[in-house]
């Protein structure tokens, strides 16, 4: 059965997703810290609440993304969670929905890193199989060439 909702980190996870979703920065910036990190797999890391924010306000409407959390694990202070994404890719301007899985960290309540894994076949290119900017080696990962 998928975990939902019981948690506050949940919470704030979806409330996060509401922001997101309706382009509200308030409702956005009230879930982070304010050196939060935003880890992708397609491009650089987005770094600051007030640059989260306005990053979600200029692209989640580009391709009218909706996102959805769909189960969640809590370990404090981490959770972890599997997301669905309806939106339309530029190229086949046909709605669709993809799926992921991202990694919070919280620091007291608030959001301070997400690390966000995904397969978008637009984006298939050898760069986009890890995060960029992630400090792997610095975390304890295993290497690259092993």
């Amino acid at each position: 059965m998928p975990r939902q909702s019981g948690h506050p980190y949940i919470e704030t996870i979806k409330r996060y997703y509401d922001g997101c979703n309706s382009s509200d920065y308030e409702l956005m910036m009230s879930t982070f810290t304010q050196d939060v990190v935003h880890y992708f797999v397609d491009h650089g890391a987005v770094r600051g609440a007030a640059g989260l924010a306005n990053y979600w306000v200029k692209v989640g409407p580009r391709t009218a993304a909706h996102w959805r959390l769909d189960h969640t694990l809590v370990q404090e202070p981490e959770a972890v969670i599997e997301w669905s994404m309806r939106w339309t890719p530029a190229p086949t301007g046909t709605p669709e929905v993809l799926r992921g899985s991202e990694w919070y960290l919280f620091e007291e309540g608030k959001i301070a890193e997400i690390r966000s894994y995904h397969n978008n076949y637009f984006l298939h290119q050898a760069e986009n199989r890890e995060l960029w900017d992630f400090d792997y080696q610095g975390r304890g990962y295993t290497p690259q060439n092993t």
